[in-house]
């Protein structure tokens, strides 16, 4: 005795809606853009890894993108985890970081450059010390 054999049933496609007439002057679909402060003025040399520390308490007068990058900078936080934080692409975050620096309302620290050859004395302390084990 053979088994049934069972047919696929192939879903059909269904048919795509007829998009509406587009109206004159109105567009359906705005793209989202970011528009926040900066007056074209050139950006503060910012990069992923610059830690930003604030200086003062949120003014009254302050955007909630300021507010919320003073409450979060009390300790030292670099540019990519506020932006991360926030959910706000680097550049939107620079063009904010910028407009509070200038109002010194935070401040900005660069990271520390480690030489890229180690110090020769610091080589053979850390040799000898090896050779003693």
């Amino acid at each position: 005795m053979t088994p049934p054999q069972r047919q696929r049933r192939t879903p059909r496609p269904q048919p795509q809606p007829a998009p509406p007439p587009p109206e004159e002057g109105v567009r359906r679909n705005p793209e989202r853009m970011f528009v926040v402060g900066g007056d074209g003025e050139a950006r503060a040399d910012l990069d992923l890894v610059t830690l930003i520390v604030a200086r003062a308490e949120p003014p009254p007068s302050s955007t909630p993108e300021q507010s919320a990058l003073l409450r979060l900078c009390t300790a030292p936080l670099s540019v990519a985890e506020l932006s991360a934080y926030l959910s706000l692409p680097f550049s939107v975050v620079t063009v904010v970081l910028t407009d509070m620096l200038a109002d010194e309302l935070v401040e900005a620290h660069k990271p520390l450059v480690r030489q890229s050859v180690a110090d020769r004395s610091l080589l053979e302390a850390v040799m000898h010390g090896l050779q003693k084990l």
